[in-house]
Protein backbone atom coordinates (compact mmCIF):
# COMPACT_ATOMS: atom_id res chain seq x y z
CA UNK A 1 0.00 0.00 0.00
CA UNK A 2 1.39 3.40 -1.01
CA UNK A 3 1.86 5.97 1.74
CA UNK A 4 -0.45 8.98 1.65
CA UNK A 5 2.54 11.23 2.29
CA UNK A 6 6.13 11.31 3.52
CA UNK A 7 7.64 13.53 6.18
CA UNK A 8 11.24 14.25 5.18
CA UNK A 9 13.77 16.02 7.36
CA UNK A 10 16.31 18.50 6.05
CA UNK A 11 19.76 17.20 6.99
CA UNK A 12 21.13 20.72 7.61
CA UNK A 13 18.32 22.71 9.25
CA UNK A 14 16.46 19.81 10.83
CA UNK A 15 13.18 21.19 9.42
CA UNK A 16 10.46 18.79 8.34
CA UNK A 17 8.68 19.00 4.99
CA UNK A 18 5.77 17.00 3.61
CA UNK A 19 6.02 15.23 0.26
CA UNK A 20 2.34 14.64 -0.47
CA UNK A 21 2.65 11.47 -2.53
CA UNK A 22 -1.07 10.78 -2.21
CA UNK A 23 -1.83 14.15 -3.81
CA UNK A 24 1.05 13.91 -6.26
CA UNK A 25 0.84 15.91 -9.46
CA UNK A 26 2.50 15.03 -12.73
CA UNK A 27 5.41 17.28 -13.74
CA UNK A 28 3.62 18.75 -16.74
CA UNK A 29 0.72 19.85 -14.54
CA UNK A 30 2.97 22.53 -13.07
CA UNK A 31 3.33 24.06 -16.54
CA UNK A 32 -0.24 25.29 -16.45
CA UNK A 33 -1.55 28.19 -18.48
CA UNK A 34 -0.19 31.46 -17.13
CA UNK A 35 -1.58 35.00 -17.20
CA UNK A 36 0.00 37.38 -19.73
CA UNK A 37 3.78 37.66 -19.33
CA UNK A 38 4.87 40.34 -16.88
CA UNK A 39 6.39 42.94 -19.18
CA UNK A 40 6.66 46.70 -19.05
CA UNK A 41 7.41 49.04 -21.98
CA UNK A 42 11.02 49.94 -22.69
CA UNK A 43 10.26 53.63 -23.00
CA UNK A 44 9.47 53.97 -19.29
CA UNK A 45 12.01 51.41 -18.03
CA UNK A 46 14.66 52.86 -15.67
CA UNK A 47 17.14 50.12 -16.60
CA UNK A 48 17.37 50.79 -20.34
CA UNK A 49 20.25 53.22 -20.13
CA UNK A 50 23.76 53.07 -18.74
CA UNK A 51 23.58 55.00 -15.46
CA UNK A 52 26.11 57.74 -14.77
CA UNK A 53 26.39 56.60 -11.13
CA UNK A 54 27.08 52.97 -12.05
CA UNK A 55 29.40 51.30 -9.58
CA UNK A 56 30.48 48.67 -12.10
CA UNK A 57 30.05 48.12 -15.84
CA UNK A 58 30.87 44.95 -17.78
CA UNK A 59 30.86 44.55 -21.52
CA UNK A 60 31.99 41.42 -23.33
CA UNK A 61 35.77 41.39 -23.26
CA UNK A 62 36.11 44.55 -21.16
CA UNK A 63 35.28 45.42 -17.60
CA UNK A 64 36.18 48.49 -15.60
CA UNK A 65 34.73 50.73 -12.96
CA UNK A 66 32.45 53.24 -14.61
CA UNK A 67 33.84 56.60 -15.73
CA UNK A 68 32.35 59.28 -18.05
CA UNK A 69 34.71 58.26 -20.87
CA UNK A 70 34.02 54.57 -20.45
CA UNK A 71 30.28 55.22 -20.13
CA UNK A 72 30.26 57.03 -23.44
CA UNK A 73 32.31 54.28 -25.11
CA UNK A 74 30.11 51.47 -23.81
CA UNK A 75 26.70 53.12 -24.03
CA UNK A 76 25.81 50.95 -26.99
CA UNK A 77 27.43 47.68 -25.92
CA UNK A 78 27.37 47.31 -22.12
CA UNK A 79 25.95 44.03 -20.87
CA UNK A 80 25.71 44.36 -17.10
CA UNK A 81 25.87 47.27 -14.67
CA UNK A 82 25.62 47.58 -10.88
CA UNK A 83 23.92 50.72 -9.61
CA UNK A 84 22.77 52.06 -6.23
CA UNK A 85 19.15 51.18 -5.49
CA UNK A 86 17.01 54.29 -5.86
CA UNK A 87 14.83 53.16 -2.95
CA UNK A 88 17.29 51.34 -0.64
CA UNK A 89 16.27 49.20 2.30
CA UNK A 90 19.64 49.87 3.96
CA UNK A 91 21.89 52.93 3.92
CA UNK A 92 24.40 55.08 5.79
CA UNK A 93 24.43 55.16 9.59
CA UNK A 94 26.32 54.25 12.73
CA UNK A 95 27.33 50.62 13.23
CA UNK A 96 26.15 48.66 16.26
CA UNK A 97 24.18 51.56 17.74
CA UNK A 98 21.51 49.82 19.80
CA UNK A 99 18.31 51.45 21.02
CA UNK A 100 15.73 50.27 23.54
CA UNK A 101 12.00 50.98 23.61
CA UNK A 102 10.37 49.37 26.62
CA UNK A 103 11.13 45.64 26.38
CA UNK A 104 12.15 45.98 22.73
CA UNK A 105 15.46 46.57 20.99
CA UNK A 106 16.28 48.05 17.61
CA UNK A 107 19.28 49.25 15.65
CA UNK A 108 19.75 51.34 12.53
CA UNK A 109 19.44 49.69 9.13
CA UNK A 110 23.03 50.37 8.13
CA UNK A 111 24.38 48.81 4.97
CA UNK A 112 24.36 48.90 1.17
CA UNK A 113 21.66 48.14 -1.39
CA UNK A 114 22.53 47.75 -5.07
CA UNK A 115 20.84 46.58 -8.26
CA UNK A 116 22.60 44.47 -10.90
CA UNK A 117 21.01 45.00 -14.31
CA UNK A 118 21.55 43.06 -17.54
CA UNK A 119 21.13 44.88 -20.83
CA UNK A 120 18.36 43.01 -22.64
CA UNK A 121 14.91 44.26 -21.64
CA UNK A 122 13.15 40.92 -22.14
CA UNK A 123 15.74 38.15 -22.15
CA UNK A 124 15.98 36.32 -18.81
CA UNK A 125 18.99 34.35 -17.56
CA UNK A 126 17.44 31.19 -18.99
CA UNK A 127 17.74 32.74 -22.47
CA UNK A 128 21.30 34.05 -22.13
CA UNK A 129 24.50 32.62 -23.52
CA UNK A 130 27.09 31.14 -21.18
CA UNK A 131 29.27 34.23 -21.68
CA UNK A 132 26.43 36.59 -20.80
CA UNK A 133 25.60 34.58 -17.68
CA UNK A 134 29.29 34.58 -16.74
CA UNK A 135 29.44 38.39 -16.90
CA UNK A 136 26.43 38.53 -14.58
CA UNK A 137 28.11 36.18 -12.09
CA UNK A 138 31.30 38.21 -12.39
CA UNK A 139 29.33 41.34 -11.45
CA UNK A 140 27.92 39.53 -8.40
CA UNK A 141 31.42 38.50 -7.35
CA UNK A 142 33.08 41.87 -8.00
CA UNK A 143 30.48 43.79 -6.02
CA UNK A 144 30.55 41.20 -3.22
CA UNK A 145 34.32 41.64 -2.88
CA UNK A 146 33.96 45.44 -2.99
CA UNK A 147 31.31 45.46 -0.24
CA UNK A 148 32.66 42.83 2.13
CA UNK A 149 35.17 45.15 3.79
CA UNK A 150 32.54 47.72 4.75
CA UNK A 151 32.79 48.60 8.43
CA UNK A 152 29.18 47.61 9.16
CA UNK A 153 28.92 44.61 6.84
CA UNK A 154 28.31 41.21 8.43
CA UNK A 155 26.46 39.44 5.62
CA UNK A 156 25.95 40.04 1.89
CA UNK A 157 22.75 38.77 0.29
CA UNK A 158 22.65 38.25 -3.49
CA UNK A 159 19.23 37.42 -4.90
CA UNK A 160 17.12 37.51 -8.05
CA UNK A 161 13.33 37.82 -8.40
CA UNK A 162 11.85 36.62 -11.70
CA UNK A 163 8.21 37.41 -12.44
CA UNK A 164 5.46 39.32 -10.70
CA UNK A 165 4.65 36.50 -8.26
CA UNK A 166 8.28 36.48 -7.10
CA UNK A 167 8.02 40.06 -5.89
CA UNK A 168 9.64 41.72 -8.91
CA UNK A 169 8.22 45.22 -9.40
CA UNK A 170 10.14 45.87 -12.65
CA UNK A 171 10.03 43.31 -15.45
CA UNK A 172 13.47 44.16 -16.88
CA UNK A 173 15.78 41.36 -15.61
CA UNK A 174 17.77 42.49 -12.58
CA UNK A 175 19.23 41.12 -9.37
CA UNK A 176 19.89 42.78 -6.04
CA UNK A 177 22.77 42.85 -3.57
CA UNK A 178 22.17 43.91 0.02
CA UNK A 179 24.97 44.16 2.60
CA UNK A 180 23.70 44.17 6.18
CA UNK A 181 25.15 44.32 9.73
CA UNK A 182 23.52 41.11 10.98
CA UNK A 183 23.36 37.44 10.00
CA UNK A 184 19.84 36.69 8.62
CA UNK A 185 17.80 34.08 10.56
CA UNK A 186 17.55 31.61 7.67
CA UNK A 187 21.29 31.75 7.10
CA UNK A 188 21.85 31.46 10.85
CA UNK A 189 19.78 28.24 10.99
CA UNK A 190 21.79 26.82 8.08
CA UNK A 191 25.10 27.75 9.72
CA UNK A 192 24.00 26.22 13.03
CA UNK A 193 22.92 22.95 11.42
CA UNK A 194 26.13 22.74 9.41
CA UNK A 195 28.25 23.41 12.52
CA UNK A 196 26.42 20.82 14.62
CA UNK A 197 26.88 18.15 11.94
CA UNK A 198 30.57 19.00 11.62
CA UNK A 199 31.18 18.81 15.35
CA UNK A 200 29.43 15.46 15.53
CA UNK A 201 30.76 13.79 12.38
CA UNK A 202 33.92 15.81 11.58
CA UNK A 203 32.69 16.32 8.02
CA UNK A 204 30.90 18.99 5.96
CA UNK A 205 27.22 18.08 5.85
CA UNK A 206 26.87 19.46 2.32
CA UNK A 207 29.88 17.47 1.09
CA UNK A 208 28.38 14.30 2.59
CA UNK A 209 25.07 15.07 0.92
CA UNK A 210 26.72 15.80 -2.44
CA UNK A 211 28.76 12.60 -2.27
CA UNK A 212 25.59 10.59 -1.76
CA UNK A 213 23.57 12.42 -4.42
CA UNK A 214 26.29 12.06 -7.05
CA UNK A 215 26.27 8.30 -6.48
CA UNK A 216 22.51 7.85 -6.13
CA UNK A 217 21.75 10.13 -9.14
CA UNK A 218 17.98 10.09 -8.45
CA UNK A 219 17.79 13.80 -7.65
CA UNK A 220 20.52 15.10 -9.98
CA UNK A 221 19.43 17.63 -12.60
CA UNK A 222 22.67 18.85 -14.18
CA UNK A 223 26.40 18.88 -13.50
CA UNK A 224 29.68 19.95 -15.06
CA UNK A 225 33.26 19.75 -13.83
CA UNK A 226 32.79 22.29 -11.06
CA UNK A 227 29.13 22.45 -10.02
CA UNK A 228 26.03 20.30 -9.59
CA UNK A 229 22.32 21.16 -9.62
CA UNK A 230 19.96 18.88 -7.72
CA UNK A 231 16.49 18.65 -6.21
CA UNK A 232 16.93 18.49 -2.40
CA UNK A 233 15.78 15.31 -0.63
CA UNK A 234 13.58 17.46 1.62
CA UNK A 235 12.39 19.94 -1.01
CA UNK A 236 10.42 22.79 0.53
CA UNK A 237 8.43 23.38 -2.62
CA UNK A 238 7.82 21.65 -5.93
CA UNK A 239 10.83 21.89 -8.25
CA UNK A 240 13.11 23.43 -5.64
CA UNK A 241 16.71 23.32 -6.90
CA UNK A 242 20.06 23.87 -5.25
CA UNK A 243 23.38 24.49 -6.99
CA UNK A 244 26.59 23.54 -5.16
CA UNK A 245 30.29 23.79 -6.00
CA UNK A 246 31.70 20.27 -6.05
CA UNK A 247 34.75 21.42 -4.12
CA UNK A 248 34.40 22.57 -0.51
CA UNK A 249 34.27 26.36 -0.24
CA UNK A 250 32.62 28.22 2.62
CA UNK A 251 32.45 31.68 1.06
CA UNK A 252 31.21 32.89 -2.30
CA UNK A 253 34.15 35.30 -2.51
CA UNK A 254 36.54 32.37 -3.17
CA UNK A 255 35.00 31.80 -6.61
CA UNK A 256 37.79 32.00 -9.21
CA UNK A 257 37.73 32.42 -12.99
CA UNK A 258 37.30 28.71 -13.74
CA UNK A 259 34.67 28.32 -11.05
CA UNK A 260 32.82 31.40 -12.28
CA UNK A 261 32.45 29.91 -15.75
CA UNK A 262 31.26 26.56 -14.37
CA UNK A 263 28.81 28.24 -11.96
CA UNK A 264 27.40 30.49 -14.69
CA UNK A 265 26.91 27.52 -17.01
CA UNK A 266 25.13 25.51 -14.31
CA UNK A 267 22.87 28.43 -13.38
CA UNK A 268 21.96 29.18 -17.00
CA UNK A 269 21.28 25.57 -17.98
CA UNK A 270 19.25 24.87 -14.85
CA UNK A 271 17.07 27.96 -15.32
CA UNK A 272 16.68 27.08 -19.02
CA UNK A 273 15.35 23.65 -18.00
CA UNK A 274 12.80 25.32 -15.71
CA UNK A 275 11.93 27.78 -18.47
CA UNK A 276 11.18 25.01 -20.97
CA UNK A 277 9.76 22.43 -18.61
CA UNK A 278 7.41 24.68 -16.63
CA UNK A 279 6.78 27.34 -19.29
CA UNK A 280 8.81 30.14 -17.72
CA UNK A 281 7.66 30.00 -14.08
CA UNK A 282 8.15 32.84 -11.63
CA UNK A 283 10.95 32.09 -9.18
CA UNK A 284 13.37 33.48 -6.62
CA UNK A 285 16.98 32.50 -6.28
CA UNK A 286 19.52 33.52 -3.67
CA UNK A 287 23.04 32.67 -2.58
CA UNK A 288 23.74 31.30 0.89
CA UNK A 289 27.35 31.89 1.93
CA UNK A 290 29.35 32.12 5.13
CA UNK A 291 29.31 35.59 6.75
CA UNK A 292 32.11 38.08 6.15
CA UNK A 293 34.54 39.36 8.78
CA UNK A 294 32.97 42.34 10.66
CA UNK A 295 36.23 43.60 12.18
CA UNK A 296 38.79 45.19 9.88
CA UNK A 297 42.57 45.56 10.05
CA UNK A 298 42.92 42.55 12.31
CA UNK A 299 44.50 39.60 10.52
CA UNK A 300 44.16 37.26 13.48
CA UNK A 301 40.45 37.95 13.70
CA UNK A 302 39.98 37.36 9.97
CA UNK A 303 41.70 34.01 10.36
CA UNK A 304 39.48 33.09 13.31
CA UNK A 305 36.31 34.03 11.45
CA UNK A 306 37.39 31.98 8.42
CA UNK A 307 38.07 29.01 10.69
CA UNK A 308 34.76 29.48 12.51
CA UNK A 309 32.80 28.92 9.30
CA UNK A 310 35.07 26.46 7.50
CA UNK A 311 32.41 23.78 8.02
CA UNK A 312 30.00 25.62 5.71
CA UNK A 313 29.51 25.09 1.96
CA UNK A 314 28.16 28.01 -0.06
CA UNK A 315 25.40 27.35 -2.59
CA UNK A 316 22.53 28.88 -4.55
CA UNK A 317 18.87 27.98 -3.98
CA UNK A 318 16.11 28.31 -6.60
CA UNK A 319 12.48 28.37 -5.42
CA UNK A 320 9.89 28.36 -8.23
CA UNK A 321 6.49 29.82 -7.37
CA UNK A 322 4.54 26.59 -7.84
CA UNK A 323 2.23 26.86 -4.81
CA UNK A 324 0.74 29.31 -2.30
CA UNK A 325 1.12 28.87 1.45
CA UNK A 326 -2.19 28.05 3.12
CA UNK A 327 -3.26 27.62 6.74
CA UNK A 328 -1.26 24.48 7.48
CA UNK A 329 2.01 25.88 6.13
CA UNK A 330 1.55 29.27 7.79
CA UNK A 331 0.42 27.81 11.10
CA UNK A 332 3.09 25.11 11.41
CA UNK A 333 6.00 26.24 9.26
CA UNK A 334 5.92 22.80 7.59
CA UNK A 335 5.79 23.10 3.83
CA UNK A 336 3.97 20.71 1.50
CA UNK A 337 5.23 19.71 -1.93
CA UNK A 338 2.89 17.86 -4.27
CA UNK A 339 5.63 16.27 -6.35
CA UNK A 340 8.51 14.08 -5.18
CA UNK A 341 11.91 15.69 -5.79
CA UNK A 342 13.00 12.48 -7.56
CA UNK A 343 10.16 12.93 -10.08
CA UNK A 344 10.88 16.63 -10.53
CA UNK A 345 14.59 15.95 -11.06
CA UNK A 346 13.93 13.21 -13.61
CA UNK A 347 11.60 15.51 -15.54
CA UNK A 348 14.13 18.36 -15.65
CA UNK A 349 17.10 16.08 -16.29
CA UNK A 350 15.56 14.84 -19.53
CA UNK A 351 15.16 18.37 -20.95
CA UNK A 352 18.05 18.97 -23.32
CA UNK A 353 19.68 22.40 -23.28
CA UNK A 354 22.50 23.48 -25.59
Amino acid sequence: MQNISELRRDIVSGDWVVIATGRARRPNEFAKAKPPLFTQPKISCPFEKLHSDALLVHSDGDNRKNSPTFAKATEGKWWVQAIPNKYPAFGKGICDLSHKVGPYQWTEGVGFHEVVVTRDHNRSIAQMTDREAELLVQAYHDRYVALKDGACVRYISIFHNHGRNSGASISHPHSQIIAIPVIPPDVGHSLKGSAEYYHKHKACVHCVMLGYELKAKARLIYQNNGFVALAPFASKTAFEIRIFPKGHYAQFETLGDKGRRAFANTLRVTLAKLYRGLKNPDYNYFIHTAPVDPIRNNSSNRASVKKEYEHYHWHLEILPKTAIWAGFEIGTGIEISTIAPETAAEFLRKIKIK
